[in-house]
């Protein structure tokens, strides 16, 4: 019962760890970039580079706890590094693994595509390093986002068309928005609210990529009311913890992102699953935080 108790809490910590709550929003991101690249979906490569960047976002996540674990200790003392729940090298040591297999399986999927995962290990481990006290820091993050819409059109395509790369500087506006808003979540508040404009990219983007109007317009206002419901939590911060809240919500809002991408392609099966992953992204957050 006492060896039960210890591996249930151990995997616990190591979900906990890897924010895997939020890996749909990962999933979805592979989704978009594919179709937008012009290439099919359902096929063994794009499930290659579902797993690759699935391993490069938990890897990215442990090191991440690993490099600010004397920050945790002092601010967050419930994560599983400063709490005990498992030893920092082997954090670290897991995370450097799974960065490793994301780069070994992006490697048989062409030079395009090995050279966009190796930039994106280098851009993570940049950001889990620099990232505190650095006004860079949600840029990066952006950009790592950006890179995971790279490396899926390279894969699928072996390059990256310029529909491809507007959507991805709009995720990457959209994604340094939340960070900025999350890098203050311990304080539960927000210091200058204008950052959190980047938001509104990836809308101006979506509709003016769409080449199916009606449909980019539908998605477009679902993503615009699903953060605009978020960025009022973020201002008005009814109850404790509504920073928190508002961020979580903004990261199950990159799927919706994706859908609003998706939908102007006339992809209807693809934004619906986009919209499906942002709704496992909150329906996952309530067992593993995503933040």
């Amino acid at each position: 019962m006492a060896v039960a108790a210890v591996n249930a809490r151990s995997l616990t910590a190591l979900a906990r760890l890897g924010r895997v709550s939020n890996l749909p929003t990962v999933w979805t991101n592979v989704l978009a970039a594919t179709v937008l690249a012009g290439s099919e979906w359902q096929n063994l490569r794009t499930a290659t580079v579902l797993l690759a960047m699935s391993l490069f976002y938990v890897g990215g996540m442990y090191l991440n706890d690993y490099f600010d674990r004397a920050i945790d200790a002092r601010e967050r003392p419930t994560r599983p590094i400063p709490a005990g729940d498992v030893l920092a090298g082997t954090v670290a040591a897991i995370g450097g693994a799974l960065l490793a297999g994301g780069i070994a399986l992006m490697a048989p999927l062409g030079g395009a595509a090995l050279t966009a995962g190796l930039v994106l290990a280098l851009a993570i481990v940049g950001y889990d390093v620099w990232h505190k006290g650095n006004p860079a820091g949600p840029v990066v993050m952006g950009m790592c986002r950006a890179l995971v819409y790279a490396g899926a059109a390279a894969a699928a395509v072996g390059g990256t068309p310029w529909v491809v790369v507007a959507a991805a500087l709009a995720m990457l506006a959209y994604v340094a928005g939340i960070t900025y808003a999350a890098q203050q979540e311990s304080y539960d508040r927000v210091g200058n609210l204008w950052p959190l404009a980047a938001l509104a990219a990836p809308a101006v983007v979506a509709l003016a990529i769409a080449e199916h109007g009606a449909l980019a317009i539908a998605a477009v206002a679902l993503l615009a009311a699903w953060t605009a419901a978020a960025v009022h939590l973020l201002i008005r911060r009814p109850r404790a913890g509504a920073v928190s809240r508002a961020v979580s919500w903004l990261i199950a809002g990159i799927s919706l992102v994706d859908a609003a991408f998706l939908a102007g392609t006339g992809a209807v099966t693809a934004a619906g699953l986009a919209v499906l992953g942002g709704a496992a992204t909150l329906l996952a957050q309530r067992y593993v935080a995503g933040t």
